[in-house]
């Protein structure tokens, strides 16, 4: 007869310390947190997430092999200043990968998962409407890859992931050069556009809305940065 004894206990994590602040520091990345140019220390962002310096440092090495980090002389990193022709080529690499990804998925995403895309549009809107910058690239984040993580390709979210911790930090620059204030966004931002074509179920305009929604906004940046000549 089986033993149907349960003790009460909580399954132990078993996802590696250095893992997760290697995945923290990709989202923030990712997620636009972090400005270009700026300098990160293991010992500040040790203290900031809970740990000691070993992970931290064992997760610059790694963002450093995909570009998302450059090393400095004296150990720390700093987030690249890219120029305007690498951001351009990293913005032609999204609208082929994203905008396939988008597609892709828009034929499985059914049910609860399209609930929670529709979820992650509505609070995109709220926190352009906001004005928060910092809010908006985080919704921005969680929308986008809330459609492509159903693609159905592990290897297309990896590269989308690696060409994103190179220009996450770029996309900072989306609040500037409004008038009116972030809110002004909405007008070359087409994640509603994204959600009503998964919805009827076209996946070519959703991947057009995807497209578009790149490209504008890169071209937005374009405008409003003054990139360094030659700088990677």
């Amino acid at each position: 007869m089986a033993d149907k004894t349960h003790f009460g206990l909580t399954a132990v994590d078993t996802v590696p310390l250095h893992e997760k602040v290697y995945l923290e520091l990709v989202r923030a990345l990712m997620s636009g947190q972090f400005a270009p140019g700026q300098k990160l220390t293991s010992r500040k962002l040790a203290k900031e997430l809970g740990t000691s310096d070993m992970p931290v440092r064992s997760a610059f090495m790694r963002l450093q092999a995909l570009r998302a980090l450059s090393p400095m002389p004296n150990g720390s990193v700093e987030v690249p200043v890219i120029s305007a022709e690498r951001f351009s080529q990293l913005t032609a690499v999204r609208t082929v990968l994203e905008g396939t990804a988008t597609e892709l998925a828009a034929k499985l995403i059914n049910g609860n998962n399209l609930r929670a895309i529709r979820r992650h549009c509505d609070e995109l809107t709220k926190a352009a409407r906001k004005g928060d910058i910092g809010d908006y690239l985080r919704k921005n984040y969680a929308f986008k890859f809330s459609i492509y993580r159903h693609c159905g390709n592990e290897q297309m979210i990896f590269l989308i992931e690696t060409v994103w911790m190179q220009i996450g930090p770029f996309l900072r620059n989306l609040g500037m050069g409004f008038e009116d204030g972030l809110a002004a966004i909405l007008d070359i931002d087409h994640h509603e556009e994204a959600v009503a074509a998964i919805e009827a179920q076209d996946s070519a305009r959703a991947r057009d809305a995807i497209v578009r929604d790149i490209e504008e906004g890169a071209a937005h940046i374009l405008r409003q940065v003054r990139f360094p000549e030659a700088r990677s």
